[in-house]
């Protein structure tokens, strides 16, 4: 276990019992989604690997069962961030397979540039992290909403963020420029780059929470920071700097916790009775390894910033229907 991980021990058995429930996990085909995908499918859940090749879900599928999947099941649903248009399409794709949807982890991530912009003009790091993910999530919320209804129900959503979105302070969302911020073609810009779509996953949630509970739906939007963790996104950082690999991989060895470690706070916000027992205080909670409810940056608790993002979401959601 990693220096960072020992302040707090939780494993599956903490998790509640998910059988009969439906999860959907975006990345789930490699590092901290593939973790939590085989914590919540070993505890019953029916799983969706959301990702983009069938191949990478089949792969995936051997190596859990060949660990021990339990009596879940983990299917594949073809998602591709890259272009919003498809995780809409994902997003229908999944409303005609279930009837519920009781957790959605919105995990997938692109760490490593170079980013460009798409033909929609959103920066790749803006695109992939967040935006994409943000129209996902708002196909499935009816749904989401209707499983909320249901007697017994603990309907929970979940983005992945990281401590460095409090590396970076922009003035405002309101548009898409807001969204560009050119930080430069070097390895801090690119830094940059993901802290602030990974500020925008947590103001995701803040401004979610809040809808959700002006509209009285019963869902727990919770951001969550799986700390230093040693992922296929840090493997590719590393490799774009070979003259420091010496140092870098012995902070990653003291530091950074495994995967499966750095998943153990998603499957807590996603599975824990904690949240449900004590849900006034997770609802829009920032969480810290494991489980532990703590303060983001201040413009991670903006209410300004939260609402310029969503409203500039919908404008490019609107954009995007008139293009097609």
């Amino acid at each position: 276990m990693s220096f960072l991980f020992m302040t707090r021990k939780i494993s599956e058995d903490d998790l509640v019992d998910l059988h009969g429930k439906v999860v959907v996990i975006t990345g789930g085909n490699s590092g901290i989604g593939f973790a939590t995908v085989q914590f919540l499918a070993r505890k019953g859940a029916k799983v969706y690997m959301a990702c983009r090749r069938e191949e990478a879900y089949k792969d995936a599928v051997r190596q859990l069962e060949n660990a021990g999947l339990g009596d879940g099941t983990v299917r594949w649903l073809h998602l591709d961030l890259s272009d919003p248009r498809h995780a809409s399409s994902a997003a229908e794709e999944l409303l005609k397979k279930e009837d519920r949807l009781d957790v959605l982890i919105n995990n997938a991530a692109r760490g490593a540039g170079p980013w460009t912009i798409t033909k929609d003009g959103i920066r790749e790091s803006m695109n992939t992290n967040y935006f994409s993910h943000f129209l996902f999530t708002e196909m499935l919320l009816p749904l989401m909403i209707k499983t909320s209804k249901e007697e017994g129900s603990d309907v929970r959503i979940v983005n992945l963020t990281s401590g460095i979105h409090a590396s970076i302070a922009p003035e405002t969302f309101k548009d898409k420029e807001s969204w560009n911020i050119d930080y430069g073609n070097t390895t801090i810009g690119g830094v940059k780059f993901y802290a602030l779509s990974k500020l925008a996953n947590i103001l995701h949630i803040k401004h979610l929470q809040d809808r959700l509970d002006s509209q009285q739906a019963d869902i727990t939007c919770i951001s969550v920071n799986p700390a230093a963790t040693a992922t296929d996104n840090l493997s590719r950082w590393i490799n774009s700097m070979p003259y420091l690999l010496g140092i870098v991989m012995w902070t990653i060895s003291f530091f950074f916790a495994s995967p499966r470690e750095g998943a153990m706070n998603s499957a807590y916000a996603a599975a824990s009775p904690e949240v449900k027992a004590r849900v006034n205080e997770f609802k829009g909670a920032y969480l810290d390894p494991v489980g532990r409810i703590t303060t983001p940056s201040s413009c991670a608790r903006d209410e300004r910033l939260a609402r310029e993002l969503y409203e500039t979401s919908l404008d490019i959601t609107a954009e995007l229907t008139l293009n097609d």
